[in-house]
């Protein structure tokens, strides 16, 4: 078999190979195969497990990672990333939903998607702040505008916008038509900040139904048109944006940053187990600050670099890659010249990489069925 046609079926078949002791039948005849999805040396893949057998999930994940590793290995293909989730089984819903839940559900609007001309929705988001999140945004949000794409950026910190400084906006004003917010169009993206809306020197105090309005209003009200790509820069942390951005929008997925020490690490797991426990899909892990690179040219591990990536790896999540310090890229973003980051091949190929890594978890997500809509059920 080629490395080519190691697709779907090839994965399919692999799994029969995984039995069950007590039925003496394989997985896939067991229908316990819900998701496969092969792309590119990603493979993913979706079991079901009922909760009374949880105990027997890592037992189970170590098996079928191993059927497919041997497959693949036998017909030559290599394989980058390999994730193994399971779900519960589905529950009839009653005929009758609880009051909570149709307030939940009121929440989102009774029109369904706000942004129906938005294809995919990424939130970027941090368990702590000051590990570059923002940084991440915008040159996501930028490289995916070089290859191509029709691209926005939301910058939804309302407690401390970086975006007027990351994308020079400072002589920019602010547009309207109507009751609609006109975004800022730049360097190739369209982008709303509540940052050019406000006093800069205005300290920002929300509590959370403020929170709740200021994002739905930069998220609904503004004109974004035809997009293939709305990226949004969320606040660090686990808090009120994040839940009103998961009730409001169908996010496609979360990417999280964090740095490679072990204090940021800690942080970082908190903000995957919130995206996780909000119904929204993570895409991975990105290290930023990595390393230190000097005008030189020689690397130094200012933070421990791959404690980050170690981090996704424990938690069963794709790494997207290491982003190092580069004086470049403090200087661009301080002068809000995104696109200056790509005049250095190195730190351009970097950016690159990391793009089309986003870009191809998006890809499995969806064809695994997992970028549905996330809901959100409140127990009476």
């Amino acid at each position: 078999m080629s490395p080519e046609a190691f697709d779907k079926s090839a994965v399919e078949k692999a799994l029969r190979a995984v039995v069950d002791p007590a039925t003496n039948k394989d997985v896939v005849t067991l229908g316990m195969v819900k998701h496969i999805a092969v792309f590119e040396g990603a493979i993913r893949i979706v079991l079901e497990l009922s909760p009374h057998a949880a105990s027997l999930q890592e037992q189970l994940r170590s098996t079928v990672d191993r059927a497919v590793r041997q497959a693949a290995a036998v017909a030559h293909a290599k394989i980058e990333t390999l994730e193994i989730d399971f779900v519960a089984p589905k529950v009839d819903a009653p005929t009758t939903a609880p009051a909570a839940a149709t307030s939940a559900a009121s929440i989102q609007g009774e029109a369904g998607n706000p942004l129906p001309n938005v294809k995919k929705i990424i939130a970027v988001g941090a368990g702590k702040g000051g590990v570059g999140k923002s940084t991440i945004a915008v040159n996501l949000a930028v490289g995916l505008a070089r290859m191509g794409h029709s691209v926005g950026l939301l910058d939804a910190d309302i407690y401390g916008p970086s975006t007027p400084t990351m994308l020079g906006m400072d002589d920019v004003g602010t547009k309207s038509k109507g009751q609609m917010l006109l975004p800022f169009e730049l360097h190739g993206i369209k982008a709303m900040t509540i940052g050019k809306l406000v006093d800069p020197d205005k300290a920002l105090v929300w509590r959370g139904p403020m929170a709740h309005g200021a994002f739905k209003q930069l998220a609904t009200q503004t004109e974004w048109g035809e997009l293939d790509y709305l990226i949004i820069d969320l606040p660090p942390g686990t808090g009120d944006v994040a839940l009103t951005m998961s009730q409001l929008l169908p996010v496609a997925g979360a990417v999280v940053v964090c740095t490679p020490q072990r204090v940021a690490q800690d942080d970082a797991r908190r903000a995957v187990r919130m995206f996780q426990n909000l119904g929204v899909e993570v895409l991975g892990v990105v290290e930023n600050m990595s390393f230190f690179t000097a005008p030189d040219g020689k690397e130094y591990d200012l933070f421990g670099r791959g404690g980050a990536e170690i981090m996704a790896q424990t938690m069963g999540l794709p790494f997207l890659g290491s982003i190092p310090i580069h004086i470049a890229l403090r200087e661009n973003s301080d002068s809000g010249k995104p696109l200056d980051n790509w005049k250095n091949p190195t730190m351009g190929a970097s950016l690159d990489a990391l793009c089309q890594r986003i870009e191809a978890q998006v890809k499995l997500a969806e064809m695994a069925g997992r970028t549905d809509r996330p809901t959100l059920t409140i127990s009476p």
